[in-house]
């Protein structure tokens, strides 16, 4: 999988649409500006995942550890399957698939992929600019919300995530526009640690095939 960079459209008024028994706008809009606050406020994160991907009947779970740093920088480090890779710098993605022994270099704003929704961390996060519409409901751990995006040539056609009480989001879940659902489940978050800028920094093992895609799209 690759990462897509359209995640930041042109701000237009938020169409909130709530099912019976959910939360009221008022409590909708103080929580996605509790999530803003959160994020918006914050220059790095750590985070433990739990990525699971659902596809025609298939299922792949896969763990690891993520380190955010603004702007655009992120290290996706997995520990099942161990030696798994994702990493940008804010220009170029990099990716490592232990299993192929293969690396690719390839643009940031050009690459393509569901864990898209996630990378609004590392930008200056205001949902109104990516999403028309909002669905919401209480659940025992928080608030889950169910986002429309404004764009219909995304790769995913919503986004839902679980707020917690302090505005840390739990969960997220994507919904591919091939009826696929790729979701996270993070603990551990950690605001504002130091993080080396090695970890932003990729080489490709030694002996691996090496791709470099930046200069052929």
């Amino acid at each position: 999988m690759k990462l897509l960079s359209a995640f930041l459209l042109p701000a237009v008024i938020v169409c909130v649409a709530l099912p019976a028994g959910a939360a009221d706008p008022v409590d909708i809009q103080r929580t996605l500006q509790g999530v803003e606050d959160r994020y918006n406020h914050t220059q790095t994160l750590q985070l433990g995942f739990t990525e699971t991907y659902r596809v025609q009947g298939r299922v792949r779970v896969e763990r690891g550890e993520l380190f955010l740093r603004k702007p655009g920088r992120m290290r996706w480090q997995y520990t099942a399957p161990a030696g798994k890779l994702f990493v940008s710098d804010g220009k170029f993605m990099y990716s490592y698939t232990p299993q192929e022994n293969r690396a690719e270099k390839m643009k940031m704003k050009e690459a393509d992929d569901l864990r898209a929704p996630l990378a609004f961390l590392l930008g200056k996060l205001h949902f109104a600019d990516d999403f028309r519409e909002f669905r919401a409901h209480p659940e025992a751990q928080g608030i889950y919300i169910t986002a429309i995006p404004k764009s219909d040539k995304l790769p995913y056609s919503e986004i839902s995530f679980l707020v917690a009480p302090d505005s840390s989001i739990r969960n997220l879940e994507v919904k591919g526009q091939d009826n696929s659902l790729l979701q996270f489940t993070f603990d551990n978050e950690k605001k504002d640690p130091k993080i080396q800028d090695s970890l932003f920094r990729f080489e490709a093992p030694a002996g691996a095939e090496f791709v470099d895609s930046s200069n052929t799209r």
